[in-house]
């Protein structure tokens, strides 16, 4: 079936068409007046590749090592709540893309399948993000269950001591789980395939909170983390540790001292300070700051296989996709998200091509 997914733009504009405008605006928007993501883009922009020529570029592999494990592209799956609300089933279409691809999922604190089904359908590619809430004590059992199902990898996500001001949600009384009032009703109704399609399958809900002992509140004050809440986080959890929402150089450098296995600089997908540094400009300092070796991935902002080269360009060993892949699937299940993740894989080979090179900087070839 030919979906018309011939680029990221193509996957937003068809999900903005079928999806309620609630669920749309709760996936798209951006902290304040967007002027952060905007500002993001327009950094993204400003970035000129040159184009090389007359060199063999006919053998060239997008694919990367992670954590000493071979992928087979260069970006994976970001974290992202309730992934269910752009299709029933995201999570696991997901799920069976890192799988085939090899690439980590991001396993939200607020999925929408357990992190323990998640796990075994991405056949062990799967890190799972935290969030520290409250006094912690339902986060340090987050983690001990995490331990349990066997991952290996650790997201603590930093940059929201409290949840940042979307209007674009607000304005739709968009809460998790969901309260339905006249007005989200009113939406649905004019959403018939999205609201079918929820209706027969059951509404999303948080599914690692949905037993004894466990309680989630999007709303909670996460500000009570600090460097000590870091160090009993390191203590408790043996596997790899990356931290996720940095963008100070001075922040990155002390957190690698503490014993932080990896970066991910990223401004939360632009949602949560408006005016923010753009993550894109804030990279480069950040690899200066923690040395050439030293892990460091990046998400926001990523619409194209040229966006994600510049990410590496500027100092990146790996790429999260955040919204673009939850549109595919809004625009095309996973016959949409598949394709819009061919199309990723395409540019990003094609700008290797036109940049007369044969991998992604900071990687080699397997011929070479």
């Amino acid at each position: 079936m030919t979906l018309g997914i011939h680029s990221s733009d193509d996957a937003r504009r068809i999900a903005k068409r079928r999806l309620p405008w609630m669920v749309f605006d709760y996936i798209d928007g951006a902290a304040g007046r967007a002027v952060g993501a905007d500002r993001n883009r327009t950094a993204f922009d400003a970035i000129e590749l040159t184009p090389k020529i007359l060199r063999d570029v006919s053998n060239r592999h997008i694919g990367t090592t992670l954590f000493d494990h071979a992928t087979k592209a260069p970006f994976g799956i970001s974290p992202m709540g309730m992934c269910n609300l752009s299709g029933p089933g995201a999570d696991l279409m997901l799920a069976r893309l890192a799988a085939r691809e090899k690439v980590p999922l991001g396993v939200s604190t607020v999925a929408s399948t357990p992190l323990e089904k998640l796990i075994e359908v991405a056949q062990g590619h799967a890190w799972f993000q935290l969030y520290f809430s409250g006094d912690g004590t339902g986060t340090f059992k987050l983690v001990e269950r995490a331990k349990s199902a066997g991952y290996e990898t650790l997201i603590l996500t930093v940059d929201v001591p409290e949840v940042g001001r979307r209007p674009r949600e607000l304005r739709h009384g968009f809460t998790m789980p969901f309260r339905i009032g006249p007005k989200q009703f009113i939406d649905f109704a004019l959403h018939p395939r999205w609201s079918l399609n929820a209706l027969f399958r059951g509404r999303p809900e948080m599914a690692n909170f949905q037993m004894p002992g466990f309680t989630f509140d999007r709303t909670e004050s996460r500000a009570r983390a600090d460097w000590d809440t870091l160090r009993k986080l390191r203590d408790a959890w043996p596997g790899r540790l990356v931290v996720k929402g940095v963008l100070d150089a001075d922040d990155a450098t002390q957190l690698q001292n503490a014993g932080v296995d990896a970066i991910q600089v990223s401004s939360h997908g632009s949602r949560q300070l408006d005016s923010a540094r753009p993550p894109i400009s804030a990279l480069a300092d950040i690899r200066a700051a923690v040395g050439p070796d030293y892990p460091l991935f990046y998400d926001t902002g990523l619409r194209s296989g040229e966006d994600v080269f510049k990410a590496f360009a500027q100092g990146a060993n790996f790429t999260f996709l955040g919204r673009i892949l939850q549109f595919a699937i809004a625009a095309g299940g996973e016959e949409g998200l598949q394709q819009l993740w061919d199309v990723l894989r395409s540019e990003t080979s094609i700008t290797l091509a036109q940049l007369g090179l044969t991998a992604m900087p900071g990687t080699k070839a397997p011929n070479a």
